[in-house]
């Protein structure tokens, strides 16, 4: 893809066409500030670049018919989410429309060699199987702070061998296509504003529960990210003074108390105390117990189970209540791969915020789990280059 629209009016457009499909002139008109000739003539140019086609005649609306229009059904983008523990690639359309999907396990520790010649080769099974010839752009989340403009992680605590690698400038010369990067969650916040729970909704914090911990922040339909990116970073928030050590070097960090890694570091030791006979037979079988048994064992009824989703999410309840006092958003949305542990956890999170915010700000405070799942990050990421894109140059 070698155009972009020429102005404001033209992203608009673009943006709007993306977010609600086909569409005729007289509904986009609708939805512009745009006379009746001033429209004709951003449309027209649009068509002229390739970026939308004419696509069958709009209902009538009384007096001679219109042209739907849609963007070009040959546009393809590439969304990719690095986790912790997982590298997610899909291509979608122009509309984001999920064509194709693939995951393969990976720790993000092997570096960002290894972990780019995976993301390259699941991206050229996807070319392969014809769903894209070539990608017209690609978005890249990592499970880290990254400087945005540069698309340049920094210091991820999780993440070793990645400090300032140059994530967007390799793989565009990889992929042969513009990238842009961010940080995954709010890759997830974007995915579920465009497809998921998020959908109506224009101030929102979605919080992701995975390896770590981090909040996505949208204010006004935008993601906040922050002077230098960092924006969100709850995860690093001490709810233990004097607490467990954590990968960034502080101590008694939420994530230190309460995600995937601690809850299956905590699992292990009560198995090994004798406090499950549930866990412990998991440990025995496997060697080691992740999220997944704790969440396993909690729906086969095990307390001990159950106690410890509890009490992650009494901690986890804790700080979002002051997020909510803070920012009073309108929707919080809760992902990740913890969200395995389901409504045992969400009915924690609840309880905490509702007892410890105003209730100005919980009285009409939806807290839920995402929609979208591993879907996501990847729509996310096609969503942050189609706005890059869909932008004027």
């Amino acid at each position: 893809m070698t155009a972009r629209p020429a102005n404001a009016h033209q992203a608009r457009l673009l943006r709007l066409l993306r977010d609600g499909g086909p569409n005729s002139r007289a509904q986009l008109g609708d939805q512009v500030d745009l006379s009746r000739s001033k429209l004709a003539v951003e449309v027209d140019r649009l068509l002229e670049t390739g970026l939308v086609v004419a696509d069958g005649l709009a209902a009538s609306r009384g007096g001679r018919r219109s042209h739907n229009i849609r963007l070009a059904p040959q546009l393809r983008f590439l969304g990719v989410d690095i986790g912790a523990t997982s590298v997610d690639v899909a291509v979608t359309n122009a509309e984001l429309e999920v064509l194709g999907h693939l995951n393969h396990p990976m720790d993000v520790r092997e570096g960002p060699v290894a972990i780019f010649e995976q993301v390259l080769s699941m991206a050229a099974k996807l070319r392969a199987s014809g769903l894209a010839e070539g990608f017209d752009g690609a978005g890249i989340g990592v499970p880290g702070p990254v400087r945005f403009p540069e698309g340049v992680p920094v210091a991820p605590p999780i993440m070793p061998g990645w400090d300032g690698f140059p994530v967007r400038e390799a793989l565009s010369q990889e992929l042969g296509c513009p990238v842009m990067v961010d940080n995954d969650v709010n890759l997830m916040a974007m995915g579920e504003q465009h497809a998921g729970v998020a959908r109506s909704v224009g101030d929102f914090l979605c919080v992701k529960i995975g390896t770590g911990i981090g909040c996505g922040i949208v204010v006004g339909g935008e993601v906040h990210r922050g002077t230098t990116g960092s924006a969100g970073d709850i995860g690093h928030i001490q709810v233990e003074p004097d607490g467990r050590a954590c990968a960034c070097g502080n101590r008694g960090c939420l994530e230190a108390h309460f995600s995937g890694a601690a809850l299956a570091r905590d699992a292990e030791d009560a198995a090994r105390a004798g406090q499950s006979a549930e866990l412990s037979g998991r440990l025995e079988a496997a060697g080691k117990l992740t999220a997944a048994d704790v969440a396993a064992a909690a729906a086969a009824g095990d307390a001990t189970s159950l106690d410890l989703i509890r009490e992650g999410g009494n901690r986890v309840g804790q700080v979002i209540a002051g997020l909510v006092s803070f920012f009073n958003p309108g929707l919080v949305v809760i992902g990740g791969g913890v969200t395995g542990l389901g409504h045992t956890l969400l009915a924690s999170v609840r309880t905490q915020v509702y007892r410890q915010s105003l209730p100005l700000a919980t009285g009409n405070l939806p807290i839920v789990l995402g929609e979208l799942g591993p879907a996501a990050g990847v729509i996310g990421a096609a969503r942050l280059i189609s706005d890059h894109l869909f932008s004027p140059a």
